[in-house]
């Protein structure tokens, strides 16, 4: 069974004042086939947390470490941690001009399988998820991204989830901006990609909405760059009825 595990990690950026550490030692183990929930208040260090494990060289793994079935993962290239089997959903997807949709998947899936899908049956994967996922089937030729609306780049995201099949995945707040028959959308994209190949997921949210659909094993609350609570399905029911304030205030004593 593969396994992510997150150790001590301690995780620092440059900003306009200087170093400042975001991450203040995680420790977090998600195994294959499980869900785990990540909420907190804005400027917790929950997305400082998706794109260390991505690899984004913004910011610093001071000490500390990730480990992919006990390989280091932050000595790790970007595309080498993809093609290990990573992978972020972004809050934001950017835009790639020039790059059509489908071009864009079938070159991704080449480089994180280390050979190219065969050409027919490529297609008939690609055309199925988008049914799924109900975007028409023009996106296919249309740029990456570029003139798409926030639903329609993150079920983007979940047709990249779909079609390249990593071991884990993590969702940097992919409900925000969805209305409420995108959200079900993505949600049931989500549950099907874990169904066809057990993959486990790091879920980061403000909210409970998503977890209606996508239902967490376990839930961690993250204040301060540190998890101050951890517990089930549960938790997070408790969280939007109490809110973070309690979570805060030990952060502030400190």
């Amino acid at each position: 069974m593969s396994v992510l595990q997150i150790i001590d990690l301690h995780v620092s950026v440059e900003t306009d004042q200087g170093t400042k550490q975001i991450l203040h030692g995680v420790n977090l183990t998600i195994n294959e086939g499980e869900i785990h929930a990540i909420m907190g208040p804005n400027g917790s260090g929950k997305s400082t947390l998706a794109y260390t494990i991505a690899g984004h060289p913004k910011y610093t793994v001071d000490s500390g470490s990730i480990l992919l079935d006990g390989e280091e993962v932050t000595t790790m290239t970007v595309d080498q941690r993809a093609r290990a089997g990573l992978f972020l959903a972004m809050q934001y997807p950017v835009e790639i001009p020039g790059v059509t949709v489908t071009n864009f998947l079938r070159t991704a899936k080449t480089a994180t399988d280390g050979v190219a899908p065969p050409i027919r049956t490529w297609i008939k994967e690609v055309r199925d998820s988008m049914k799924q996922l109900r975007m028409d089937k023009s996106f296919a030729e249309r740029n990456v991204n570029e003139g798409f609306s926030g639903g329609e780049k993150k079920r983007n995201e979940i047709l990249q989830l779909e079609l390249l099949r990593p071991r884990f995945a993590v969702l940097d707040e992919t409900d925000s901006g969805l209305d409420v028959d995108a959200l079900k959308i993505v949600s049931e994209g989500v549950n099907r990609a874990k169904e066809n190949t057990g993959l486990g997921l790091l879920l980061i949210t403000h909210y409970t909405r998503i977890l209606r659909y996508i239902t967490p094993d376990f839930v961690h609350v993250f204040v301060d760059g540190r998890i101050a609570e951890q517990g089930g399905p549960e938790l997070a029911d408790r969280l939007e009825d109490e809110g973070y304030d309690r979570y805060q205030s030990k952060a502030v004593a400190r």
